[in-house]
């Protein structure tokens, strides 16, 4: 096993053993890892890695939200992983691109650690022009705080817009962070 694979196992147990809701299994991830799947490549099928930030304000009432130029709606901003000393490093890195946000903290709710608050593996479609069938993400996802009276510019190769709404949006596309935010303290 490769330092990344190990890393990536003992993150997913911590998650597991500390994080999880009762029907949280994450079997495909863990019967990649057990397989030696390259997760940090792209062109691991059935499933790779992404990493993805959901920011919030420091009032957790308003997020970071991202037009998808590929997937059409609006979502958190992230991406395939990228090769980083942390895994939420990789998912910061992704969300200054995408939105051109600045001063990115990550939430207290992590202890300045690298568990994910939450990991959602989610089918996406293939992309015919890269010879890519429908395959799974495993997202590691992460709480940053932001503010948002700082200027935003979007990466419109990437994105449409990168705009600040609701956080109730969450609901739309990650109803397992917007429940577990239930129980996280806005920090003081």
């Amino acid at each position: 096993m490769t330092g990344f694979d190990a890393t990536l196992a003992a993150i997913v147990q911590h998650y597991l053993d500390d994080v999880a809701g009762p029907r949280e299994h994450l079997s495909l991830l863990r019967w990649q890892i057990d397989q030696g799947h390259r997760l940090d490549e792209r062109t691991t099928f059935p499933g790779h890695l992404t990493t993805s930030a959901v920011i919030l304000s420091p009032d957790h009432r308003q997020t970071l939200l991202i037009d998808h130029v590929t997937i059409g709606r609006w979502l958190q901003p992230g991406g395939h992983y990228e090769p980083a000393d942390f895994f939420h490093v990789s998912a910061r890195r992704e969300a200054e691109e995408e939105t051109g946000v600045q001063g990115l903290r990550l939430h207290p709710w992590h202890r300045d650690g690298d568990l994910p608050f939450v990991i959602d593996s989610h089918d996406v479609p293939g992309k015919p022009a890269r010879h890519e069938p429908p395959h799974v993400h495993h997202d590691l996802q992460y709480l940053f705080i932001a503010d948002p009276a700082l200027p935003l510019i979007a990466q419109l190769e990437e994105v449409h817009a990168a705009q600040w709404q609701d956080v109730s949006r969450l609901g739309e596309f990650a109803p397992k962070v917007l429940e577990r935010l239930k129980g996280v303290e806005a920090p003081g």
